[in-house]
């Protein structure tokens, strides 16, 4: 990033304005780098697999099959990665949304919105119906404690 910024401005080209890389509250490896690099060159960050291949949408349960219908189901390539999730940290994400009223995938994908760096969430989407949850999923807004919390439970 600092590389691309650099040959842009010394160029007298536009310059990047977001990376997409992938990003959860499963998988937040990109705060490490990739976020303080954003934060310091001025670019959003458009995450991908904002709900971990479904973990974080509460369809799929620990020990039980995928749904019918469902993408895991349609890709038996997918069951492995059900058997192998972080059930334990998912399950502290839907007690945390459940303590809230909410829905795990309004914590998935507005917990994600709140975070630094963060331009907007794009998720993956079947149907009509998933495209209007998930965008209704932004009508909560975490308060600072809320994602302190967050992060205590989702930091891995």
């Amino acid at each position: 990033m600092a590389d691309a910024a650099w040959t842009a401005r010394t160029a007298g080209l536009e310059g990047f304005v977001s990376v997409q890389n992938r990003y959860s509250l499963l998988d937040r490896s990109i705060e490490d780098e990739v976020v303080p690099a954003c934060e310091a060159f001025g670019l959003g960050v458009l995450p991908f697999f904002p709900l971990e291949y479904g973990l974080l949408t509460g369809k799929y349960r620990r020990g039980a099959g995928a749904p019918e219908g469902s993408r895991a189901a349609l890709d038996p390539t997918r069951a492995g990665w059900l058997e192998t999730a972080d059930w334990d940290r998912i399950e502290a994400v839907e007690r945390y949304a459940e303590v809230r009223g909410l829905a795990v995938l309004d914590v998935a994908i507005a917990g994600l919105a709140a975070q630094p760096a963060v331009a907007s969430v794009i998720s993956g989407a079947t149907s009509g119906d998933q495209v209007r949850t998930n965008a209704a999923a932004l009508r909560w807004t975490p308060t600072a404690d809320d994602l302190v919390e967050l992060d205590e439970i989702t930091a891995g």
